[in-house]
C-alpha cells in the first residue's frame, strides 16, 4: 500500500487544530483529501454523503455531540472497515485503554509531536495499532459503562442520532421536522432505543448516554 491518495476525515472542534494538522501532515501523505467534521452530526454528514471510500478517521473525543466514546463505538458499529484513531487532550492510561477497547486502531495525545502523528497514521494505515511509547493498557472491567457501550452499539445510524437529539434537548417534533418524517416515526425509533438501552424514558437514555463521557469512566 502506498500512502497516497488517500481520503482521511479530521474531526475536531477546533479549526485551528484542524488546520495545523492537515497542514503538518499534508507533506507526508501525498495527493489525499482531508475532510473536516466540527461534531458527531457533521461527520455523520460527510461519512453518509460522501461518495469516496474512507481510509482512516482522526477523532476528537470531546467535540460536540459526541459523549465521550459514543461516536467511537457508532463508528466501530456501523463504519467497521475504516480505522480509528483518536486525538485526545485526556492522556491518563485509563482514556487509553478505554480507547482501545471501544476499537480505536490508535490513540495520539494532543501534545504528540508532528513526527509521532506521522508515525501514528502510517502505522495504522499499514494495519497496525499504535500507542504513546511505553503505553501499558490496563483491563476495562464489565463495568455499567461497559455494558452501556454493549448496548449502545445495537442502535442503528438513525436511532443513534435520534438518541443525541434528545440529549440536546430536542423535542419529537422538532426531530421529526429535522428528518422529515412523522412524529409517530420518532416515538416508534424512541420506543426502540429505550428497549435496547434497557431504559424506560428519554431521560434515562440521555443518562445512560452520558455515562460514555470520560469523566465518567473510572477503572480503578
Amino acid at each position: 500500500m502506498k500512502l497516497e491518495n488517500l481520503n482521511i476525515i479530521i474531526a475536531d472542534d477546533h479549526p485551528l487544530f484542524r488546520n495545523a494538522l492537515r497542514q503538518a501532515l499534508s507533506s507526508a501523505f501525498n495527493h489525499t483529501q482531508w475532510l473536516e467534521a466540527d461534531s458527531a452530526e457533521a461527520l455523520e454528514s460527510v461519512l453518509e454523503n460522501s461518495e469516496c471510500q474512507f481510509d482512516l478517521i482522526l477523532l476528537d473525543l470531546q467535540m460536540p455531540g459526541s459523549h465521550g466514546y459514543s461516536t467511537l463505538i457508532h463508528l466501530r458499529t456501523h463504519y467497521p472497515d475504516i480505522p480509528v484513531v483518536v486525538i485526545s487532550a485526556h492522556e491518563d492510561i485509563n482514556t487509553i485503554s478505554r480507547a482501545v477497547h471501544y476499537g480505536s486502531s490508535g490513540f495520539i495525545p494532543k501534545s504528540a509531536s508532528m513526527e509521532s502523528l506521522t508515525e501514528a497514521l502510517t502505522a495504522v494505515l499499514y494495519g497496525d495499532i499504535w500507542l504513546p511509547a511505553d503505553t501499558e493498557l490496563v483491563p476495562v472491567s464489565d463495568d455499567p459503562t461497559d455494558q452501556m457501550a454493549s448496548r449502545l452499539s445495537d442502535l442503528t445510524p438513525q436511532q443513534y442520532r435520534v438518541l443525541q437529539m434528545f440529549a440536546e434537548g430536542l423535542l419529537n417534533k422538532q426531530i421529526a421536522y429535522d428528518f422529515g418524517v412523522s412524529e409517530a416515526t420518532i416515538k416508534a425509533h424512541a420506543t426502540a432505543i429505550f428497549r435496547k438501552l434497557g431504559v424506560r424514558n428519554r431521560t434515562q437514555a440521555v443518562i445512560a448516554l452520558q455515562q460514555l463521557e470520560m469523566e465518567k469512566v473510572d477503572l480503578s
